[in-house]
């Protein structure tokens, strides 16, 4: 038993040699943050929330949901700069708790961020497919949906799996300039579509606001948590950032602050121009921009939403990566997953590896059935964080802490609640689905991860 609670020596793990290549500054990882967060919330999961869950009073889960995310964030600024390394909650929870705890958490990262990408890319796809049937391109329908909807595969989502693992393996510095590039044209189309929708507001969609009551709120804010997941990617890159004890803390906070007054304002004018029923596809804000009669600025939204979802799974690709790095470098994986390149200092087999698993998924499972299984896992993560932050001010209270949490444990306990509240109004198919997966992680860890005491 005592090998299940060991717990990580406490090292400065940012001044322990790492194979990993630091390039990134506060800059990069504030926009690898709005890459990650900005996506599928407003270009995907806000018409699906809106329509089946929350009505109008999906800007009010919005906030709940930032909230939660920003009581964690700044428990994951305080861990991020006082341990570091590369495994974000699954070292964290190393650390404070102990081994079986830091594996358990760690498998949920895994299922966090793989399905995520998964999910963006049948998102991206959706848009893709909308751009050119608009530019009259006909796509063979069997090879843009899947098995489930009637055709074989995917198509669109597993290649832009297969070209995010092209650039991953190229380098970080690559992919974070791929990033910037991206982001801006993102925002700028967000830009446009606040604009127009701003002068086409018509009040009466907004009634009811809260057409399923508050409890309907409360789901399409345990719904769209999956909207914030971006800042728990920032702290991956922590063995990449060029002095990251103080550059971790600008990027998570300020990408969440950011990206939660993008949504709020995202939310309310899309439910303000088109009636909450007629959000549930694929790509809900330039289909109420054809709706309202601007053809010409929903084509530019979806090429903006294309362009914004592929920075999403790109640094939630990224981010995986560097989970599994982690976990397999304290040999609780095979060593095939922290295998760097002597070169381009990326885990190469690493990303070629997840790059197929996440293709196959995306290409033949449909979004519904994957985008709540992002949240179950992210909202553990949350937890954990927010618990170790408590802990560790008890057990290690001499710790260097560069960025110290204020009021703690208040705002920690809150994120406690907050993701607690949130996570037990998921479905229970999700569930079910996520005690199976948690299943599957011990039977590895037991078989493979758990080694004889020391």
């Amino acid at each position: 038993m005592k090998s299940f609670f060991r717990k990580k020596v406490m090292t400065d793990l940012y001044n322990q040699s790492s194979s990993l290549n630091r390039v990134l500054t506060a800059f990069d990882l504030t926009l690898m943050g709005i890459g990650a967060i900005i996506g599928a919330g407003v270009f995907v999961l806000t018409g699906i929330a809106a329509a089946t869950k929350a009505g109008p009073g999906i800007t009010i889960s919005y906030i709940i949901a930032g909230l939660a995310a920003m009581f964690s964030a700044l428990s994951y600024a305080e861990l991020s700069t006082s341990i570091g390394g590369s495994g974000s909650a699954y070292n964290y929870a190393y650390v404070t708790f102990g081994e079986i705890a830091a594996w358990i958490i760690g498998w949920a990262l895994i299922l966090e961020y793989t399905m995520s990408v998964s999910t963006v890319a049948i998102g991206w796809s959706g848009y893709v497919n909308n751009a050119l049937l608009a530019a009259h391109i006909h796509f063979p329908i069997s090879l843009t949906k899947n098995p489930f909807e009637g055709g074989l595969i995917n198509l669109p989502a597993v290649l832009i799996i297969g070209f995010l693992g092209f650039l991953l393996c190229s380098g970080v510095k690559h992919s974070a300039t791929f990033n910037k590039i991206i982001v801006s044209i993102k925002l700028l189309v967000i830009a446009i579509f606040i604009f127009i929708a701003a002068m086409n507001v018509h009040p009466q969609n907004w009634k009811p606001f809260f057409p399923h009551g508050f409890t309907g709120v409360v789901q399409g804010a345990a719904l769209v948590f999956f909207a914030y997941i971006g800042f728990d990617a920032i702290s991956t890159a922590a063995e990449e950032t060029i002095e990251p004890q103080r550059n971790l803390p600008i990027g998570i906070i300020s990408s969440l602050f950011i990206c939660t007054i993008i949504y709020i304002i995202v939310a309310l004018l899309l439910t303000g121009i088109a009636y909450y029923p007629t959000l549930n596809v694929a790509s809900p804000v330039s289909a109420a921009l054809i709706n309202i009669g601007y053809p010409i600025a929903a084509g530019i939204v979806a090429m903006g939403a294309i362009a914004g979802l592929t920075t999403v799974m790109l640094v939630m690709y990224f981010g995986l990566t560097r989970i599994l790095f982690a976990i397999s470098r304290d040999g609780l994986l095979p060593p095939i997953f922290s295998h760097i390149h002597p070169t381009r200092l990326t885990p190469i087999p690493n990303i070629i590896l997840m790059g197929i698993v996440i293709a196959l998924l995306a290409g033949l499972v449909p979004i519904q059935d994957i985008a709540e299984l992002v949240n179950i896992g992210t909202l553990s993560a949350f937890i954990i964080v927010c618990a170790a932050t408590i802990t560790l001010r008890k057990t290690n209270p001499t710790l260097h802490r560069p960025f110290k949490l204020p009021w703690n444990p208040v705002i920690p306990i809150l994120g406690i609640i907050f993701c607690s509240y949130l996570i037990i109004h998921l479905s229970s198919t999700t569930w079910t689905l996520f005690f199976i997966w948690m299943i599957i992680g011990l039977i590895i860890y037991f078989m493979y991860g758990l080694k004889p005491p020391t």
